[in-house]
Protein backbone atom coordinates (compact mmCIF):
# COMPACT_ATOMS: atom_id res chain seq x y z
CA UNK A 1 0.00 0.00 0.00
CA UNK A 2 2.59 2.58 1.33
CA UNK A 3 4.68 1.97 -2.31
CA UNK A 4 1.02 2.40 -4.21
CA UNK A 5 0.47 5.42 -2.67
CA UNK A 6 4.22 6.60 -3.00
CA UNK A 7 3.36 5.94 -6.65
CA UNK A 8 0.43 7.77 -7.04
CA UNK A 9 2.20 11.05 -5.22
CA UNK A 10 5.04 10.57 -7.82
CA UNK A 11 2.75 10.77 -10.81
CA UNK A 12 1.08 13.50 -9.31
CA UNK A 13 4.08 15.58 -9.24
CA UNK A 14 5.01 14.52 -12.54
CA UNK A 15 1.94 15.69 -14.00
CA UNK A 16 2.16 18.74 -11.47
CA UNK A 17 5.70 19.73 -13.36
CA UNK A 18 4.19 18.85 -16.64
CA UNK A 19 1.78 21.20 -16.37
CA UNK A 20 3.16 24.03 -14.68
CA UNK A 21 2.74 27.56 -16.26
CA UNK A 22 6.04 30.20 -16.69
CA UNK A 23 5.88 32.78 -14.52
CA UNK A 24 3.62 35.57 -15.17
CA UNK A 25 5.40 39.01 -16.85
CA UNK A 26 4.65 41.77 -14.76
CA UNK A 27 4.37 44.52 -17.39
CA UNK A 28 1.86 42.50 -19.34
CA UNK A 29 -0.89 42.78 -16.62
CA UNK A 30 -3.07 45.12 -18.97
CA UNK A 31 -3.85 41.93 -21.00
CA UNK A 32 -5.90 40.95 -18.08
CA UNK A 33 -7.58 43.61 -17.99
CA UNK A 34 -9.47 43.43 -21.36
CA UNK A 35 -11.63 41.06 -22.63
CA UNK A 36 -11.18 40.41 -26.57
CA UNK A 37 -13.13 40.72 -29.37
CA UNK A 38 -12.74 37.84 -31.49
CA UNK A 39 -11.14 38.83 -35.33
CA UNK A 40 -11.94 42.29 -34.53
CA UNK A 41 -15.63 43.45 -33.47
CA UNK A 42 -17.19 42.70 -36.68
CA UNK A 43 -20.76 41.97 -37.66
CA UNK A 44 -22.80 38.78 -38.01
CA UNK A 45 -24.15 40.42 -41.33
CA UNK A 46 -20.36 40.52 -42.26
CA UNK A 47 -21.19 44.41 -43.34
CA UNK A 48 -17.95 44.72 -41.17
CA UNK A 49 -15.94 41.63 -42.18
CA UNK A 50 -13.51 39.73 -39.37
CA UNK A 51 -10.37 40.66 -39.12
CA UNK A 52 -10.70 43.61 -41.42
CA UNK A 53 -9.25 47.33 -40.68
CA UNK A 54 -12.84 48.21 -40.04
CA UNK A 55 -13.49 45.58 -37.11
CA UNK A 56 -10.54 46.51 -35.44
CA UNK A 57 -10.91 50.08 -35.54
CA UNK A 58 -14.30 49.60 -33.79
CA UNK A 59 -12.94 47.77 -31.52
CA UNK A 60 -10.13 50.17 -30.34
CA UNK A 61 -13.00 52.45 -30.20
CA UNK A 62 -15.28 50.58 -28.22
CA UNK A 63 -12.15 49.78 -25.71
CA UNK A 64 -12.06 46.19 -26.28
CA UNK A 65 -8.63 43.71 -26.85
CA UNK A 66 -8.04 42.45 -30.03
CA UNK A 67 -7.92 38.83 -31.32
CA UNK A 68 -6.41 38.22 -34.45
CA UNK A 69 -5.15 35.52 -36.58
CA UNK A 70 -1.75 35.93 -38.84
CA UNK A 71 -0.18 34.07 -41.22
CA UNK A 72 2.59 34.03 -44.19
CA UNK A 73 1.95 34.98 -47.72
CA UNK A 74 4.14 33.43 -50.64
CA UNK A 75 6.60 36.08 -50.53
CA UNK A 76 7.29 36.26 -46.83
CA UNK A 77 4.43 39.04 -45.63
CA UNK A 78 2.95 38.50 -42.51
CA UNK A 79 -0.81 38.81 -43.39
CA UNK A 80 -3.76 39.02 -40.87
CA UNK A 81 -6.46 36.18 -42.33
CA UNK A 82 -7.56 32.93 -40.67
CA UNK A 83 -8.42 30.40 -42.78
CA UNK A 84 -5.83 28.46 -44.69
CA UNK A 85 -8.24 29.34 -47.83
CA UNK A 86 -9.25 32.65 -49.54
CA UNK A 87 -12.54 30.27 -50.56
CA UNK A 88 -14.69 31.17 -47.35
CA UNK A 89 -14.04 34.79 -47.03
CA UNK A 90 -13.08 35.65 -50.07
CA UNK A 91 -14.61 33.14 -52.64
CA UNK A 92 -11.84 32.57 -53.99
CA UNK A 93 -10.42 28.93 -53.95
CA UNK A 94 -6.93 29.62 -53.45
CA UNK A 95 -4.57 29.14 -50.48
CA UNK A 96 -3.08 32.12 -48.41
CA UNK A 97 0.04 30.46 -48.79
CA UNK A 98 0.72 30.75 -52.63
CA UNK A 99 -0.33 34.09 -53.09
CA UNK A 100 2.05 37.20 -52.46
CA UNK A 101 1.40 40.22 -50.31
CA UNK A 102 0.29 41.97 -54.36
CA UNK A 103 -2.12 39.29 -55.48
CA UNK A 104 -3.97 39.40 -52.23
CA UNK A 105 -3.94 42.94 -52.31
CA UNK A 106 -6.82 42.61 -55.22
CA UNK A 107 -9.19 40.78 -52.73
CA UNK A 108 -11.86 41.88 -51.07
CA UNK A 109 -13.43 40.75 -47.72
CA UNK A 110 -17.21 39.58 -47.26
CA UNK A 111 -17.57 41.39 -50.99
CA UNK A 112 -16.88 44.87 -49.29
CA UNK A 113 -14.00 47.21 -50.06
CA UNK A 114 -12.29 45.53 -46.67
CA UNK A 115 -8.97 44.19 -48.06
CA UNK A 116 -6.86 41.82 -46.17
CA UNK A 117 -4.75 43.35 -43.83
CA UNK A 118 -1.11 43.15 -43.63
CA UNK A 119 0.27 42.45 -39.68
CA UNK A 120 1.94 45.62 -40.05
CA UNK A 121 -1.01 47.88 -41.01
CA UNK A 122 -2.92 46.45 -38.05
CA UNK A 123 -0.59 47.29 -35.66
CA UNK A 124 0.04 50.81 -37.01
CA UNK A 125 -4.04 51.51 -36.74
CA UNK A 126 -4.30 50.11 -32.98
CA UNK A 127 -1.24 51.72 -31.94
CA UNK A 128 -0.88 50.41 -28.07
CA UNK A 129 -4.54 52.05 -27.45
CA UNK A 130 -5.88 48.58 -26.91
CA UNK A 131 -3.81 44.97 -25.89
CA UNK A 132 -3.82 42.05 -28.69
CA UNK A 133 -3.60 38.56 -28.86
CA UNK A 134 -2.13 37.43 -31.92
CA UNK A 135 -2.57 34.16 -33.20
CA UNK A 136 0.01 32.09 -35.04
CA UNK A 137 -1.51 29.69 -37.71
CA UNK A 138 -0.26 26.38 -38.14
CA UNK A 139 1.09 27.48 -41.72
CA UNK A 140 3.61 24.98 -43.49
CA UNK A 141 6.41 27.48 -42.76
CA UNK A 142 5.68 28.20 -38.99
CA UNK A 143 9.17 28.85 -38.12
CA UNK A 144 9.65 31.84 -41.09
CA UNK A 145 5.71 32.94 -39.36
CA UNK A 146 7.50 33.11 -36.33
CA UNK A 147 10.76 35.12 -37.52
CA UNK A 148 8.86 37.64 -39.74
CA UNK A 149 6.05 38.69 -37.18
CA UNK A 150 8.33 39.15 -34.09
CA UNK A 151 10.49 41.56 -37.03
CA UNK A 152 7.07 43.21 -36.47
CA UNK A 153 6.45 42.66 -33.41
CA UNK A 154 9.79 43.72 -31.51
CA UNK A 155 9.27 47.14 -32.79
CA UNK A 156 5.47 47.58 -31.43
CA UNK A 157 5.52 49.56 -28.50
CA UNK A 158 1.80 48.45 -27.38
CA UNK A 159 0.87 45.32 -25.15
CA UNK A 160 0.58 42.01 -26.79
CA UNK A 161 0.73 38.74 -26.59
CA UNK A 162 0.98 35.41 -28.76
CA UNK A 163 -0.81 32.16 -28.88
CA UNK A 164 -1.06 28.92 -31.39
CA UNK A 165 -2.46 25.60 -31.22
CA UNK A 166 0.67 24.40 -32.52
CA UNK A 167 3.25 23.71 -29.42
CA UNK A 168 6.04 23.83 -31.78
CA UNK A 169 5.41 27.65 -32.39
CA UNK A 170 4.74 28.43 -28.67
CA UNK A 171 7.90 26.58 -27.87
CA UNK A 172 9.70 29.13 -30.57
CA UNK A 173 8.98 31.94 -28.32
CA UNK A 174 9.67 30.29 -25.41
CA UNK A 175 13.08 29.93 -26.84
CA UNK A 176 13.52 32.40 -28.71
CA UNK A 177 11.13 35.53 -27.33
CA UNK A 178 11.11 34.36 -23.53
CA UNK A 179 9.90 38.00 -22.37
CA UNK A 180 6.70 37.37 -24.87
CA UNK A 181 4.04 36.51 -23.21
CA UNK A 182 2.91 33.16 -24.73
CA UNK A 183 -0.50 31.06 -24.60
CA UNK A 184 -1.62 27.86 -25.77
CA UNK A 185 -4.79 27.16 -27.41
CA UNK A 186 -6.50 23.95 -26.59
CA UNK A 187 -9.89 22.43 -26.68
CA UNK A 188 -11.88 19.27 -26.07
CA UNK A 189 -11.35 15.72 -27.70
CA UNK A 190 -14.34 16.16 -30.17
CA UNK A 191 -12.54 19.39 -31.34
CA UNK A 192 -9.55 17.14 -32.54
CA UNK A 193 -11.52 14.79 -34.63
CA UNK A 194 -8.94 12.58 -37.57
CA UNK A 195 -6.03 13.71 -35.01
CA UNK A 196 -4.53 10.35 -33.52
CA UNK A 197 -6.00 9.61 -29.94
CA UNK A 198 -2.76 9.72 -28.70
CA UNK A 199 -1.71 13.20 -30.43
CA UNK A 200 -5.52 14.23 -29.09
CA UNK A 201 -4.93 12.93 -25.38
CA UNK A 202 -1.62 15.51 -25.31
CA UNK A 203 -3.03 18.25 -26.84
CA UNK A 204 -6.21 18.38 -24.57
CA UNK A 205 -4.40 17.38 -21.27
CA UNK A 206 -2.13 20.16 -22.13
CA UNK A 207 1.72 18.00 -21.65
CA UNK A 208 2.68 19.67 -24.08
CA UNK A 209 3.33 22.76 -21.86
CA UNK A 210 6.65 21.15 -20.74
CA UNK A 211 8.34 22.10 -23.79
CA UNK A 212 6.69 25.79 -24.20
CA UNK A 213 5.97 26.80 -20.73
CA UNK A 214 3.12 28.95 -21.92
CA UNK A 215 1.52 31.92 -19.83
CA UNK A 216 -1.66 31.15 -20.49
CA UNK A 217 -4.22 28.40 -21.83
CA UNK A 218 -6.43 29.44 -24.25
CA UNK A 219 -9.20 26.96 -23.92
CA UNK A 220 -12.91 26.06 -25.91
CA UNK A 221 -15.49 27.52 -23.41
CA UNK A 222 -17.85 24.99 -24.28
CA UNK A 223 -15.18 21.84 -23.23
CA UNK A 224 -13.47 23.90 -20.12
CA UNK A 225 -15.86 23.54 -17.27
CA UNK A 226 -14.71 20.83 -14.96
CA UNK A 227 -11.22 20.04 -16.45
CA UNK A 228 -8.63 19.33 -14.10
CA UNK A 229 -5.34 20.19 -16.03
CA UNK A 230 -7.21 23.88 -16.66
CA UNK A 231 -7.74 24.02 -12.88
CA UNK A 232 -4.23 22.63 -11.61
CA UNK A 233 -2.63 25.40 -14.32
CA UNK A 234 -4.59 28.00 -12.85
CA UNK A 235 -3.75 27.20 -9.16
CA UNK A 236 -0.30 27.03 -9.92
CA UNK A 237 -0.47 30.87 -11.48
CA UNK A 238 -1.12 30.59 -14.92
CA UNK A 239 -4.15 32.33 -16.73
CA UNK A 240 -7.46 31.15 -18.56
CA UNK A 241 -8.87 32.34 -21.87
CA UNK A 242 -12.13 31.11 -22.93
CA UNK A 243 -12.96 31.47 -27.10
CA UNK A 244 -15.51 31.91 -28.76
CA UNK A 245 -18.00 33.55 -26.44
CA UNK A 246 -20.94 34.02 -28.54
CA UNK A 247 -24.53 35.73 -28.01
CA UNK A 248 -25.89 32.46 -27.35
CA UNK A 249 -23.99 31.89 -24.96
CA UNK A 250 -24.10 31.97 -20.90
CA UNK A 251 -21.68 35.06 -20.91
CA UNK A 252 -21.70 35.31 -16.92
CA UNK A 253 -20.71 31.83 -16.51
CA UNK A 254 -17.92 32.19 -18.52
CA UNK A 255 -16.61 35.78 -17.64
CA UNK A 256 -16.99 34.13 -13.98
CA UNK A 257 -14.72 31.17 -15.00
CA UNK A 258 -11.91 32.68 -17.60
CA UNK A 259 -9.66 35.27 -16.36
CA UNK A 260 -10.33 37.02 -20.68
CA UNK A 261 -12.55 35.54 -22.84
CA UNK A 262 -12.46 36.04 -26.51
CA UNK A 263 -16.17 36.69 -27.84
CA UNK A 264 -18.22 37.68 -30.74
CA UNK A 265 -21.31 39.26 -31.65
CA UNK A 266 -22.34 40.90 -28.09
CA UNK A 267 -21.00 43.19 -25.65
CA UNK A 268 -19.52 41.54 -22.38
CA UNK A 269 -18.50 44.27 -20.53
CA UNK A 270 -14.75 46.45 -21.76
CA UNK A 271 -13.16 45.28 -18.29
CA UNK A 272 -12.78 41.53 -16.87
CA UNK A 273 -15.14 42.69 -13.96
CA UNK A 274 -17.71 44.31 -16.07
CA UNK A 275 -20.93 42.35 -17.89
CA UNK A 276 -23.50 43.84 -20.05
CA UNK A 277 -26.03 41.68 -21.70
CA UNK A 278 -26.77 44.28 -24.51
CA UNK A 279 -25.88 42.61 -27.98
CA UNK A 280 -24.01 44.55 -30.33
CA UNK A 281 -26.70 45.84 -33.63
CA UNK A 282 -26.52 43.40 -36.70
Amino acid sequence: MIVLITIVIALGLVYLFLLAPARAIASDDQLWKNNYAHRGLHQKDKSIPENSLSAFQKAVTAGYGIELDINLTADGKVVVFHDDSLLRVCGIERLITDCTAAQLSNYRLEKTNEPIPLLEEVLQLVDGRVPIIVELKNTPNWVMLCEKSVELLDHYDGHYCIESFHPGIVRWFYKNRPGVTRGQLSAGMRSFKGTPFGQRLIITSLLTNALSRPHFVAYKHEDAYYRLALYLFKVMGGKLAGWTVRDTDNVAKCMAYFDVIIFEFLKPGIKTDEFNEELLEN
